[in-house]
């Protein structure tokens, strides 16, 4: 089975380059000449893409970093809409870090694995990542700072260490960044789709087909910015591949593999083939029959990733939750 919508995807490329660190210790300046394979790009989007190799930045920051004249071109400020000429030379100064605003709490973590550059979790339903509008506190961010005191500072002060997320309720593996070197490796193996990463999910409806692949790019809806829907306007790639683990009279447990991470992917995917998850909030649309399940019924059950210092592959798996498990064992008693 396979389910697939017309998609575009813009070519990542890649460029060396050098920083700037000379006698006084500076390493947070960026200086390269623009070649003509570049010529007529826009500076954020040039900047993103030849700075992914050696930062995770995002458009987003870039063109922060151009409004606060840290990016020049031949030495004059410039707009994040401005084009790049072949032979420009672009300099860039990375911002000195910001004061920590995110409190470290004494709160459990259950540690999977853990050593001076990635720490490995299984995240429990109901816990967000990082600290938001809502949430400012009780996260995973806030009990990793309480538990290790070195995380990455390239996602910023609120985010620190975190290179991908799981919805809050979603449980099971996340992985987490010490050092900057650790959170660039993890988040190239994010982007080049070479991370393992295997859900188990419970789905109403009896799914007839073994398995199948669901590629349908995904953005925001419409009528509700904070939702996600398939859509060929302004959307992302996206593919979740999908394999029957068991069938019972109304639903389906299923074992779901993410070639992309967009968010929201697996709930917004299920929808769309018409087998949402048990217990989702807002993409279920089956209020009344949740199998007890507090939050959607999906979790990270396989995690596996390459060392980002010794390129070893390194594989993780955690078993489902006992809410969970309950609501499966009511179902094969039926």
């Amino acid at each position: 089975m396979a389910m697939k919508k017309n998609h575009m995807n813009d070519p990542s490329e890649s460029l060396e380059l050098d920083a700037n660190s000379k006698d006084d210790g500076i390493d947070n300046r960026f200086d390269w000449n623009v070649e003509e394979e570049h010529a007529g790009e826009r500076i954020d989007k040039h900047i993103a893409e030849i700075m992914a190799d050696n930062k995770s930045v995002s458009r987003s920051q870039v063109q922060e970093w151009i409004r606060n004249g840290a990016v020049t071109i031949n030495g004059s400020p410039v707009k994040a809409n401005s084009k790049v000429a072949k032979n420009d030379q672009i300099h860039v100064t990375l911002p000195e870090p910001e004061p920590l605003e995110a409190h470290p709490e004494n709160i459990p973590l259950e540690v999977i694995f853990e050593d001076s550059d990635v720490i490995v979790i299984n995240k429990p339903r109901g816990m967000v990542v990082h600290p938001a509008v809502g949430h400012p506190s009780g996260t995973v961010v806030n009990a990793l700072l309480y538990h290790c005191k070195d995380l990455s500072g390239i996602n910023g002060v609120m985010r620190p260490g975190i290179v991908h997320r799981i919805d809050k309720d979603t449980s099971g593996l996340l992985m987490v960044a010490k050092n900057d070197l650790a959170h660039s490796s993890l988040a190239e193996q994010l982007k080049e789709h070479t991370v393992n990463r295997r859900y188990s999910a419970l789905v109403y409806g009896v799914m007839q087909h073994d398995k199948g692949t669901i590629d349908a790019p995904i953005g925001r809806a419409n009528h509700d910015r904070k939702l996600y829907v398939v859509t060929d306007k302004n959307s992302k790639h996206a593919v979740t591949h999908f394999a029957v683990t068991e069938r019972f009279d109304e639903y389906t447990l299923l074992e779901l593999k993410l070639e992309t991470g967009r968010t929201h992917q697996i709930r917004v995917h299920m929808k769309y083939i018409g087998f949402p998850l048990v217990g989702d909030p807002v993409y279920g649309g089956r209020s009344g029959r949740t199998l007890g399940m507090r939050g959607q019924a999906l979790h990270a059950e396989v995690l596996g990733f390459n060392h980002p210092r010794s390129g070893e592959y390194m594989e993780f798996s955690v078993p489902i939750p006992a809410d969970l498990e309950h609501s499966l064992d009511i179902l094969r008693t039926r």
